[in-house]
């Protein structure tokens, strides 16, 4: 009988002890001292009796999961006496002989000695339980995460509640509590479930589980403890027993974003589906009220019988829908769509509050291992001061799902080495939370490396916190041709190679830095790429101007002020704002070569600020900020240009009309003019809204100018822009280096706009010397800057290159003979070999435009085309050597350097001598073939 009557009390289905040789779980705990309930008992209770004795499992009758419940018992009565563990149930079981049928845990042995101790001097000392602490049962992934917790406990540097303050507002108010420990390794880790969460005053609020409800109204605090770390978050109570009434626009229309029905592929298509349509992502609430309570009156929402609403029906399966279940019956999503419907389907008021941001938490997870576990949470801000939990109406999504895969709840789980942006969308707004995984047990020490300024810290930042070892420093002849080809678009010739790898002085790198920032070479290679993002060019517009006399006199404008070096700032304060003739005032070309004054809002936003919001035309963006306001309030700006005709049939005269107006596209109201991102400015009648425009854009004020002209700049030396693509900055698409980002922008304003002088720091720093050889660690690496990318050298670069070191000449029209492709102007003058080399053909301001991607056409052309065997004999190079009685080592020599910006190595060496040795041809032919396949290599037009 009394084996019976502790079955009965304790069941038969205990877990199976856990097997982790070395553990804080085989760890016996300190032989003196009391027993610390959370790091002793409760992963005792929790692992080896929780499985059977749970909310979900009641074996014997009997809960374990609060003091109550165990203190309660089972059939026979308390499961444990305070101060007598020898009169305890528990402790019956647990000391029965090895192989008793009635042992417990009956799976995986006996308890040891020490744990059966634990227990003993726990019950002994008055069996003290943490006030609230609820325990449940852990799966084999907690369980892993909390040995791995209890490994790292005592090298926890910071814990943090998130978020770190609370207000609930009414008495279905309640906000998730995420507990994040920092270690010393600056490893972070979801510690929620681990942490002891209690409130001061239980009256005020309650905690269940990670949830925090109102109780009444007041303060107080609650308090989370993680080992000897004690953090506190205010919380404070409002309205606990008024409940509020349920809102269209605020608890309605979040259901439908979540639930996905408001989708392109859904109800938000342009002619919604199955006869339903809804505005794409939710865009026109008002719209959507009427759709949804005027069409199908009495069928799609039912006010008699809500509960066979066909909006109802259909979401939850009971009748066929297309889209399948959007969610379960009895989910707060049906709740809340219910409720609405059986209050009569109420609109808002007109001063219903508005969301005005979200914020995310934490905004920053380092895990470590694959499996590791965050929970992210996100709250709402309001118009009327109030705040909400959103996190399960926010649609989460991640931009590298095999680094960090983000559930629907939220629920992110770490898997391969790398980095993601996880996005959370809500209403109109979009954030991210940054996830950095490292592999699980990783040997790691910061290396001590020079760093010659700021880049080189904030770039080493990132890399440490990746535990990423970046490449060495590249040697001379390496960094030398790099940095020919970036800065002035030429390879070195032989002599300059040899003359700066000869030099002793200590500071030659930062020398020819210097001198190559004054090279009318380095002006005309950012000539180019200015005028490529302004689409110089010329038979745009139906034959209109403007033409190539246009082109010519826009290019020249942008030159001279480049040439002088003129702040970025400055030049783009008087190409927005400029009026007058094309002729006469070549910069008003930038408003004919778009005329329409949607794609010209687009294309200044794009080009100035680094931004699409393309899709802000229709609806509001939904992976960015922009709504339509933002963007019509935007053209505001650009709705009274006027043109008219002069003599000069080539000329046309752009100007203030002071008429036109931008009306919204869903409203029709009309819309101040209004800075993106920014303010509504006070625009006197009859004023240029350009010019005011124009003085923002380029200025502090405007936040993305800089960094926009900063990303810009990184990316052409880098081959990959910290925001990449680098003009399609959004929200969702973050950059890689925040910091980094944020620092060459401050910078650059700092500067003045003055670019040569953030290139400078650039192309000086550890970072861009680095060489492309890789190592095990960055080798994957392709947005930290950790060694320098191999990158094929742009058309007009290559084709200079190939006429630099044949000693040949290239005619481009409008050009004298010789001129270099980098010079030409006119973004419709091409020829075979810069198409096919993917120059940009400037009829968009789309950085896609400069396609930078090897092709097999490429390989052929200069393998069989005339671009690099013609001009071998053509420029005559090997026989003008030979005649001047070089030896053929100094002509291997002068081609490779030439071609590769080195000598060749033993290995190469010995085949070209044995060729030379063996052939039958002359030793032109062998030369000059060695010439071609120089020309050919991948080391010729790549560079690294």
């Amino acid at each position: 009988m009394k084996h019976l009557t502790l079955r009965h009390t304790f069941g038969v289905g205990l877990v199976a002890s856990l097997s982790l040789a070395g553990s804080a779980f085989a760890q016996p705990p300190a032989p003196s001292g009391p027993v610390d309930f959370t790091r002793d008992v409760q992963t005792l209770l929790e692992t080896k009796c929780l499985e059977c004795h749970n909310p979900a499992k009641v074996k014997g009758k009997l809960l374990m999961d609060t003091q109550a419940n165990l203190l309660k018992g089972g059939d026979t009565g308390p499961g444990y006496v305070a101060g007598k563990p020898d009169e305890s149930e528990l402790i019956k079981r647990i000391v029965l002989p090895e192989g008793h049928d009635e042992i417990m845990p009956p799976k995986g042995g006996p308890l040891k000695p020490q744990e059966v101790d634990v227990l003993k001097r726990w019950i002994a000392e008055g069996a003290n339980w943490p006030q609230g602490l609820a325990l449940r049962h852990r799966s084999a992934e907690e369980l892993k995460a909390l040995a791995d917790f209890q490994r790292k406990l005592p090298t926890v540097t910071e814990v943090k509640i998130l978020p770190d303050s609370y207000t609930l507002e009414t008495k279905r108010d309640f906000n998730r509590v995420v507990v994040q420990a920092k270690f010393a390794d600056a490893t972070t880790q979801d510690v929620t479930q681990f942490a002891n969460l209690k409130l001061a005053d239980d009256k005020i609020a309650k905690i269940e589980g990670n949830m925090l409800k109102p109780g009444a109204d007041g303060k107080t605090e609650l308090v989370a403890t993680i080992g000897s770390q004690v953090v506190k978050a205010p919380v404070e109570v409002k309205g606990a027993q008024t409940d509020r009434e349920v809102s269209f626009r605020l608890d309605v229309m979040p259901v439908f974003l979540r639930s996905g029905c408001n989708q392109g592929g859904c109800h938000g298509a342009a002619r919604g589906k199955d006869g339903f349509q809804l505005s794409l992502f939710g865009f026109d609430p008002a719209g959507d009220y009427n759709r949804i309570t005027r069409e199908m009156v009495g069928r799609r929402v039912n006010l008699a019988i809500p509960e066979e609403s066909t909006i109802l029906e259909k979401s939850i399966g009971a009748v066929p829908h297309t889209g399948n279940d959007a969610f379960q019956k009895d989910s707060q999503y049906y709740n809340t769509l219910l409720e609405w419907i059986q209050k009569g389907t109420p609109d808002d008021k007109a001063d219903v509050a508005k969301v005005t941001g979200v914020e995310i938490y934490p905004t920053q997870t380092v895990l470590e291992g694959k499996g590791a576990k965050q929970q992210i949470t996100v709250r709402a801000k309001y118009s009327d001061g109030t705040d909400r939990d959103v996190t399960d109406l926010v649609i989460f999504s991640s931009n590298n799902d095999p680094t960090a895969a983000v559930t629907k709840g939220g629920l992110v789980t770490s898997g391969d080495r790398g980095e993601a942006f996880v996005l959370a969308r809500f209403d109109v707004f979009s954030i991210v939370s940054q996830v950095i995984v490292i592999p699980d047990g990783l040997k790691y020490e910061r290396p001590k490396l020079a760093e010659a300024n700021y880049i080189d810290t904030l770039v080493n930042n990132k890399l440490d916190k990746l535990r990423i070892f970046p490449s060495s420093i590249a040697g001379d002849e390496e960094y030398v041709r790099r940095l020919y080809i970036d800065l002035v678009g030429m390879y070195p010739t032989p002599d300059e190679v040899k003359t700066f790898l000869a030099d002793s002085n200590p500071e030659k790198r930062t020398a020819l830095v210097d001198n190559l920032l004054q090279r009318k070479e380095f002006t005309e290679m950012w000539v180019m790429k200015w005028a490529e993002l302004l689409q110089i060019r010329s038979g745009l517009n139906n034959n209109r101007p403007p033409f190539y006399k246009n082109a010519l006199l826009y290019y020249n404008w942008l030159a001279e002020r480049i040439g002088k070096n003129m702040p970025l700032n400055e030049i783009v304060i008087e190409l927005l704002g400029s009026t007058g003739g094309t002729v006469s005032s070549p910069a008003v070309n930038f408003y004919q070569m778009e005329l329409d004054p949607l794609k010209l809002t687009e294309n200044v936003a794009q080009v100035f600020m680094g931004m699409r919001i393309q899709c802000a035309q229709c609806h509001n963006h939904p992976f960015d900020r922009w709504t339509m306001d933002d963007y019509y309030g935007f053209q505001a700006f650009f709705m009274q240009i006027g043109r008219k005709q002069t003599d000069d049939p080539q000329e046309v005269v752009v100007y203030n009309s002071k008429g036109g107006e931008a009306r919204q596209f869903l409203t029709k109201a009309v819309m101040k003019p209004k800075f993106l991102g920014g303010n509504t400015p006070e625009i006197k009648p009859g004023e240029d809204r350009r010019a005011v425009m124009a003085k923002w854009m380029a200025s502090p004020d405007n936040p993305y100018f800089a960094r926009n002209i900063s990303n810009i700049v990184w990316a052409h030396f880098f081959g990959v822009g910290i925001v990449e693509p680098v003009d399609d900055v959004r929200i969702s698409n973050p950059p890689s280096n925040p910091e980094l980002m944020e620092e060459l922008s401050n910078r650059l304003t700092g500067y003045n706009y003055d670019f040569r002088k953030l290139i400078r720091d650039i192309v000086l720093s550890h970072t861009y010397q680095r060489t492309s050889q890789v190592n095990d660690s960055n080798e994957s690496d392709k947005r930290n800057f950790s060694h320098s990318t191999v990158r094929r050298v742009r058309a007009e670069v290559l084709l200079d290159a190939i006429s630099q070191v044949t000693e040949t000449k290239n005619k481009f029209q409008g050009l004298p003979l010789g001129a270099r492709a980098v010079q030409i102007a006119d973004g419709a003058v091409s020829n075979y070999f810069l198409t096919t080399f993917g120059r940009a053909k400037r009829e968009s301001v789309c950085s896609c435009e400069v396609k930078m991607e090897p092709t097999l056409s490429q390989a052929l052309h200069l393998m069989n085309g005339d671009a690099v065997n013609d001009r071998i004999r053509q420029g005559g190079l090997i026989p003008k050597m030979l005649k001047e009685n070089k030896t053929e080592a100094d002509i291997v020599n002068e081609i490779y350097l030439r071609a590769f910006g080195r000598k060749p190595n033993e290995k190469e060496l010995a085949a070209i001598n044995k060729a030379l040795s063996e052939t039958t041809d002359t030793k032109q032919a062998v030369l000059e073939d060695l010439f071609w396949a120089l020309l050919n290599a991948k080391e010729f037009y790549f560079t690294h």
